[in-house]
Protein backbone atom coordinates (compact mmCIF):
# COMPACT_ATOMS: atom_id res chain seq x y z
CA UNK A 1 0.00 0.00 0.00
CA UNK A 2 1.46 3.36 -0.72
CA UNK A 3 2.37 6.02 1.79
CA UNK A 4 2.17 9.71 0.47
CA UNK A 5 3.71 10.99 3.79
CA UNK A 6 6.83 8.32 3.54
CA UNK A 7 7.13 8.63 -0.01
CA UNK A 8 7.82 12.62 0.90
CA UNK A 9 10.52 11.90 3.61
CA UNK A 10 12.13 9.93 1.05
CA UNK A 11 12.01 12.13 -1.75
CA UNK A 12 13.60 14.74 0.78
CA UNK A 13 16.13 12.09 2.58
CA UNK A 14 17.07 10.52 -1.00
CA UNK A 15 17.79 14.47 -2.90
CA UNK A 16 21.55 14.69 -3.08
CA UNK A 17 23.05 16.51 -0.25
CA UNK A 18 20.51 16.13 2.29
CA UNK A 19 20.96 14.24 5.12
CA UNK A 20 19.77 13.81 9.02
CA UNK A 21 20.91 17.19 9.80
CA UNK A 22 19.72 19.57 6.61
CA UNK A 23 16.10 17.43 6.68
CA UNK A 24 15.85 18.71 10.17
CA UNK A 25 16.68 21.92 8.89
CA UNK A 26 14.19 21.72 6.08
CA UNK A 27 11.40 20.40 8.54
CA UNK A 28 12.33 22.98 10.98
CA UNK A 29 12.09 26.10 8.30
CA UNK A 30 8.54 25.34 6.26
CA UNK A 31 6.68 23.53 9.26
CA UNK A 32 5.69 19.96 7.56
CA UNK A 33 7.26 17.32 5.29
CA UNK A 34 4.86 17.99 2.36
CA UNK A 35 5.87 21.95 2.34
CA UNK A 36 9.68 21.00 2.65
CA UNK A 37 9.38 18.57 -0.40
CA UNK A 38 7.59 21.50 -2.31
CA UNK A 39 10.16 23.48 -1.99
CA UNK A 40 12.91 21.25 -3.55
CA UNK A 41 10.85 20.58 -6.65
CA UNK A 42 12.14 17.22 -7.17
CA UNK A 43 12.89 15.95 -10.65
CA UNK A 44 11.44 12.90 -12.65
CA UNK A 45 13.71 11.41 -12.27
CA UNK A 46 14.36 11.21 -8.25
CA UNK A 47 10.28 10.98 -8.20
CA UNK A 48 11.21 8.01 -10.17
CA UNK A 49 14.02 6.72 -8.50
CA UNK A 50 12.19 7.10 -5.14
CA UNK A 51 9.25 5.13 -6.03
CA UNK A 52 10.87 2.07 -7.82
CA UNK A 53 13.18 1.66 -4.25
CA UNK A 54 9.52 1.89 -2.37
CA UNK A 55 8.21 -0.65 -4.51
CA UNK A 56 11.46 -2.71 -4.50
CA UNK A 57 10.83 -2.55 -0.95
CA UNK A 58 7.43 -4.20 -1.21
CA UNK A 59 8.29 -6.96 -2.90
CA UNK A 60 11.17 -7.89 -0.48
CA UNK A 61 9.10 -7.47 2.58
CA UNK A 62 11.03 -4.68 4.04
CA UNK A 63 9.19 -2.05 6.04
CA UNK A 64 10.45 1.72 6.69
CA UNK A 65 10.08 2.71 10.29
CA UNK A 66 10.13 6.54 10.77
CA UNK A 67 10.90 8.25 13.98
CA UNK A 68 7.86 9.17 14.58
CA UNK A 69 6.44 5.75 14.91
CA UNK A 70 6.40 3.76 18.24
CA UNK A 71 8.24 0.90 16.71
CA UNK A 72 11.43 3.27 16.04
CA UNK A 73 14.36 2.75 18.41
CA UNK A 74 14.02 4.87 21.23
CA UNK A 75 17.45 5.25 22.33
CA UNK A 76 18.26 5.77 18.47
CA UNK A 77 16.16 8.51 18.33
CA UNK A 78 17.66 10.40 21.57
CA UNK A 79 20.83 11.08 19.43
CA UNK A 80 21.48 14.03 17.86
CA UNK A 81 20.87 14.11 13.95
CA UNK A 82 19.71 10.53 13.71
CA UNK A 83 18.17 9.04 10.65
CA UNK A 84 14.86 9.79 10.22
CA UNK A 85 14.34 6.99 8.20
CA UNK A 86 15.38 3.69 8.72
CA UNK A 87 13.88 0.17 6.63
CA UNK A 88 14.32 -2.98 8.41
CA UNK A 89 14.14 -6.75 6.94
CA UNK A 90 13.32 -9.60 9.36
CA UNK A 91 11.79 -9.52 12.42
CA UNK A 92 11.06 -5.92 13.63
CA UNK A 93 10.40 -6.92 17.14
CA UNK A 94 13.75 -7.15 17.44
CA UNK A 95 14.23 -2.94 18.07
CA UNK A 96 11.93 -3.27 20.69
CA UNK A 97 14.27 -5.32 22.73
CA UNK A 98 17.59 -4.09 25.13
CA UNK A 99 20.37 -3.59 22.68
CA UNK A 100 23.61 -4.05 23.29
CA UNK A 101 26.88 -3.22 20.82
CA UNK A 102 29.36 -5.77 20.09
CA UNK A 103 32.20 -4.48 17.91
CA UNK A 104 35.60 -5.48 17.11
CA UNK A 105 38.30 -5.89 13.92
CA UNK A 106 37.74 -8.14 11.50
CA UNK A 107 40.93 -9.66 11.84
CA UNK A 108 40.29 -11.14 15.40
CA UNK A 109 41.76 -14.04 16.71
CA UNK A 110 40.58 -17.85 17.38
CA UNK A 111 40.40 -16.66 21.40
CA UNK A 112 39.11 -13.46 20.68
CA UNK A 113 35.95 -14.46 18.32
CA UNK A 114 35.18 -17.42 20.79
CA UNK A 115 35.09 -14.90 24.16
CA UNK A 116 33.00 -12.94 21.91
CA UNK A 117 30.87 -15.88 20.86
CA UNK A 118 30.36 -16.49 24.54
CA UNK A 119 29.94 -13.04 25.50
CA UNK A 120 27.25 -12.53 22.68
CA UNK A 121 25.16 -16.08 23.82
CA UNK A 122 25.02 -14.73 27.34
CA UNK A 123 23.65 -11.80 26.29
CA UNK A 124 20.99 -13.01 24.16
CA UNK A 125 19.66 -15.55 26.86
CA UNK A 126 19.67 -12.61 29.69
CA UNK A 127 16.58 -11.37 27.02
CA UNK A 128 18.97 -8.72 24.69
CA UNK A 129 19.77 -8.11 21.52
CA UNK A 130 23.08 -8.11 20.17
CA UNK A 131 23.67 -5.43 17.87
CA UNK A 132 26.58 -5.68 15.46
CA UNK A 133 28.15 -4.81 11.74
CA UNK A 134 28.19 -8.02 10.04
CA UNK A 135 31.65 -7.70 9.26
CA UNK A 136 34.17 -10.60 9.28
CA UNK A 137 35.81 -11.31 12.66
CA UNK A 138 34.70 -9.93 15.83
CA UNK A 139 31.42 -8.97 13.93
CA UNK A 140 30.26 -12.37 12.58
CA UNK A 141 31.02 -13.95 16.40
CA UNK A 142 28.83 -12.13 17.90
CA UNK A 143 26.18 -12.59 15.59
CA UNK A 144 26.73 -15.96 15.60
CA UNK A 145 26.82 -16.20 19.55
CA UNK A 146 23.23 -14.33 19.51
CA UNK A 147 21.99 -16.78 17.21
CA UNK A 148 23.76 -19.81 19.15
CA UNK A 149 21.39 -18.49 22.28
CA UNK A 150 17.29 -19.92 22.80
CA UNK A 151 14.43 -17.79 21.07
CA UNK A 152 14.48 -15.30 18.50
CA UNK A 153 15.08 -11.45 17.90
CA UNK A 154 18.57 -12.30 19.11
CA UNK A 155 20.79 -9.79 16.99
CA UNK A 156 20.64 -7.16 14.97
CA UNK A 157 22.83 -6.04 11.99
CA UNK A 158 23.20 -2.76 10.49
CA UNK A 159 24.43 -2.22 7.20
CA UNK A 160 26.32 0.19 5.39
CA UNK A 161 24.29 -0.45 2.19
CA UNK A 162 21.16 -1.11 1.64
CA UNK A 163 18.84 -4.10 3.47
CA UNK A 164 19.22 -6.01 0.82
CA UNK A 165 22.62 -6.02 0.05
CA UNK A 166 24.86 -8.88 1.50
CA UNK A 167 28.22 -7.44 2.35
CA UNK A 168 30.39 -8.85 2.64
CA UNK A 169 30.04 -11.97 0.74
CA UNK A 170 31.24 -14.70 2.86
CA UNK A 171 28.36 -13.92 5.70
CA UNK A 172 25.80 -14.66 2.88
CA UNK A 173 24.28 -17.63 4.68
CA UNK A 174 24.36 -15.24 8.44
CA UNK A 175 22.73 -12.78 6.68
CA UNK A 176 19.89 -15.01 5.71
CA UNK A 177 19.96 -17.09 9.13
CA UNK A 178 19.83 -13.39 11.28
CA UNK A 179 16.24 -12.65 8.75
CA UNK A 180 15.10 -15.72 9.92
CA UNK A 181 16.05 -15.15 14.09
CA UNK A 182 16.85 -11.12 13.94
CA UNK A 183 16.38 -7.99 11.92
CA UNK A 184 18.60 -5.95 9.14
CA UNK A 185 18.45 -2.34 9.30
CA UNK A 186 19.84 -0.01 7.47
CA UNK A 187 19.37 3.91 6.77
CA UNK A 188 21.06 3.81 2.92
CA UNK A 189 18.46 3.44 0.23
CA UNK A 190 17.43 -0.27 -0.64
CA UNK A 191 19.23 -1.27 -3.19
CA UNK A 192 22.34 0.82 -2.69
CA UNK A 193 26.03 -0.25 -2.14
CA UNK A 194 28.63 0.31 0.57
CA UNK A 195 30.43 3.12 -0.11
CA UNK A 196 33.46 4.22 2.52
CA UNK A 197 31.32 7.14 4.30
CA UNK A 198 28.41 4.93 4.96
CA UNK A 199 30.59 2.83 7.34
CA UNK A 200 30.89 6.38 9.32
CA UNK A 201 26.98 6.63 9.67
CA UNK A 202 26.61 2.63 10.26
CA UNK A 203 28.95 2.87 13.33
CA UNK A 204 27.55 5.73 14.52
CA UNK A 205 24.18 4.05 14.99
CA UNK A 206 25.23 0.49 16.00
CA UNK A 207 26.73 3.38 18.94
CA UNK A 208 23.21 5.10 19.22
CA UNK A 209 20.97 2.27 19.24
CA UNK A 210 22.84 -0.13 21.77
CA UNK A 211 22.04 1.15 25.77
CA UNK A 212 26.36 -0.38 26.16
CA UNK A 213 28.76 -0.76 24.10
CA UNK A 214 31.19 -3.70 24.39
CA UNK A 215 34.64 -3.28 22.25
CA UNK A 216 36.45 -6.35 21.52
CA UNK A 217 39.86 -6.41 19.39
CA UNK A 218 40.60 -3.50 17.82
CA UNK A 219 43.20 -1.39 16.00
CA UNK A 220 43.87 2.26 17.36
CA UNK A 221 42.68 3.79 13.84
CA UNK A 222 39.70 1.28 13.44
CA UNK A 223 36.02 1.56 13.26
CA UNK A 224 35.19 -0.45 15.90
CA UNK A 225 37.15 2.62 17.76
CA UNK A 226 35.20 5.04 16.16
CA UNK A 227 32.37 3.10 17.49
CA UNK A 228 33.24 3.09 20.56
CA UNK A 229 33.97 7.01 20.50
CA UNK A 230 30.50 7.78 19.50
CA UNK A 231 29.03 5.65 22.31
CA UNK A 232 30.86 7.39 24.98
CA UNK A 233 30.17 10.66 23.48
CA UNK A 234 26.33 9.74 23.83
CA UNK A 235 26.67 8.51 27.67
CA UNK A 236 26.51 5.13 27.14
CA UNK A 237 28.31 2.74 28.84
CA UNK A 238 31.22 1.22 27.31
CA UNK A 239 33.22 -1.89 28.25
CA UNK A 240 36.64 -3.38 26.61
CA UNK A 241 38.24 -6.30 26.10
CA UNK A 242 41.88 -6.16 27.12
CA UNK A 243 44.41 -8.33 25.60
CA UNK A 244 48.28 -8.55 25.64
CA UNK A 245 50.14 -5.24 25.12
CA UNK A 246 52.45 -6.78 21.79
CA UNK A 247 49.26 -7.43 19.69
CA UNK A 248 48.21 -4.34 17.65
CA UNK A 249 44.76 -5.48 17.74
CA UNK A 250 44.68 -5.25 21.49
CA UNK A 251 45.73 -1.42 21.14
CA UNK A 252 41.97 0.11 21.27
CA UNK A 253 40.35 -1.68 24.04
CA UNK A 254 43.59 -1.39 25.88
CA UNK A 255 43.98 2.38 25.26
CA UNK A 256 40.31 2.99 26.42
CA UNK A 257 40.57 0.95 29.44
CA UNK A 258 43.87 3.22 30.55
CA UNK A 259 42.31 6.34 29.43
CA UNK A 260 38.78 5.45 31.21
CA UNK A 261 36.81 5.87 28.94
CA UNK A 262 36.05 2.11 29.20
CA UNK A 263 35.36 -0.59 31.96
CA UNK A 264 37.51 -3.90 32.09
CA UNK A 265 35.63 -6.75 30.65
CA UNK A 266 36.02 -9.86 31.63
CA UNK A 267 33.04 -11.96 30.67
CA UNK A 268 29.06 -12.24 31.03
CA UNK A 269 29.35 -12.38 34.95
CA UNK A 270 30.04 -8.46 34.43
CA UNK A 271 26.63 -8.14 33.66
CA UNK A 272 24.70 -10.45 35.17
CA UNK A 273 24.99 -11.98 39.05
CA UNK A 274 23.12 -15.30 38.03
CA UNK A 275 25.90 -16.43 36.24
CA UNK A 276 28.22 -16.29 39.35
CA UNK A 277 26.27 -18.61 40.74
CA UNK A 278 26.12 -21.28 37.79
CA UNK A 279 28.23 -24.32 38.76
CA UNK A 280 31.35 -25.09 37.18
CA UNK A 281 31.59 -28.21 34.89
CA UNK A 282 33.97 -30.54 36.82
CA UNK A 283 36.90 -31.01 34.84
CA UNK A 284 37.91 -34.92 33.95
CA UNK A 285 40.37 -36.68 35.70
CA UNK A 286 43.21 -37.45 33.52
CA UNK A 287 45.16 -40.62 33.68
CA UNK A 288 48.29 -38.68 33.86
CA UNK A 289 48.96 -35.51 36.70
CA UNK A 290 49.85 -33.35 34.12
CA UNK A 291 47.79 -34.01 30.72
CA UNK A 292 48.19 -32.23 27.61
CA UNK A 293 44.93 -31.19 27.21
CA UNK A 294 44.82 -29.47 30.03
CA UNK A 295 47.58 -27.44 29.71
CA UNK A 296 46.03 -25.64 26.48
CA UNK A 297 43.55 -22.96 26.43
CA UNK A 298 42.48 -19.84 24.28
CA UNK A 299 46.34 -18.59 23.70
CA UNK A 300 48.14 -20.81 21.30
CA UNK A 301 51.08 -22.68 22.98
CA UNK A 302 53.92 -24.52 20.92
CA UNK A 303 55.06 -28.11 21.36
CA UNK A 304 58.30 -27.28 23.22
CA UNK A 305 56.78 -25.26 25.64
CA UNK A 306 54.46 -27.92 26.44
CA UNK A 307 57.18 -30.63 26.98
CA UNK A 308 58.23 -28.51 29.78
CA UNK A 309 54.77 -28.02 31.14
CA UNK A 310 53.62 -31.93 30.77
CA UNK A 311 57.27 -33.30 31.32
CA UNK A 312 57.14 -35.41 28.19
CA UNK A 313 59.19 -36.06 25.48
CA UNK A 314 58.49 -34.08 22.09
CA UNK A 315 57.38 -37.38 20.61
CA UNK A 316 55.19 -38.52 22.85
CA UNK A 317 53.95 -34.77 22.69
CA UNK A 318 53.31 -35.03 19.39
CA UNK A 319 51.23 -38.41 19.53
CA UNK A 320 48.60 -36.65 21.99
CA UNK A 321 48.29 -33.88 19.71
CA UNK A 322 47.40 -35.91 17.02
CA UNK A 323 44.80 -37.82 18.72
CA UNK A 324 43.50 -34.61 20.55
CA UNK A 325 43.09 -32.67 17.37
CA UNK A 326 41.28 -35.60 15.49
CA UNK A 327 38.97 -35.56 18.24
CA UNK A 328 38.56 -31.79 17.80
CA UNK A 329 39.39 -30.84 21.12
CA UNK A 330 42.25 -28.64 20.21
CA UNK A 331 43.09 -26.81 17.17
CA UNK A 332 46.86 -25.82 15.22
CA UNK A 333 47.48 -22.14 14.87
CA UNK A 334 50.70 -20.81 13.68
CA UNK A 335 51.73 -20.03 17.29
CA UNK A 336 50.87 -23.31 18.28
CA UNK A 337 48.05 -24.92 19.82
CA UNK A 338 44.79 -23.80 20.89
CA UNK A 339 41.44 -25.54 23.11
CA UNK A 340 38.34 -25.61 21.02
Amino acid sequence: MFCEALFHKLLILRTPGIGPVKYAQLLERFGSVALAVESLRADQALVDSVRREMDLAQQLGIIYICDDQPEYPKLLKNIKNHPPVISVRGNTNALRKPAVGIVGTRHATAAGMRFVHELACGFASHGYTVVSGMAMGTDTAAHNGALAAHGNENTIAVLAAGVDYIWPLENERLYHYILERGAVVSEMPVGSKPIANNFIQRNRWVAGISEKLILGEADLKSGSMATAEFAHDYGRPVFAIPGHPSDARSSGPNRLIKQGKAILCGGIFDFFDDEMQKPKPKAQESKTENHVLDKIGNIPVSESVLTELVKKDIAEIKRELVVLELAGKIKKLDAGYVKI
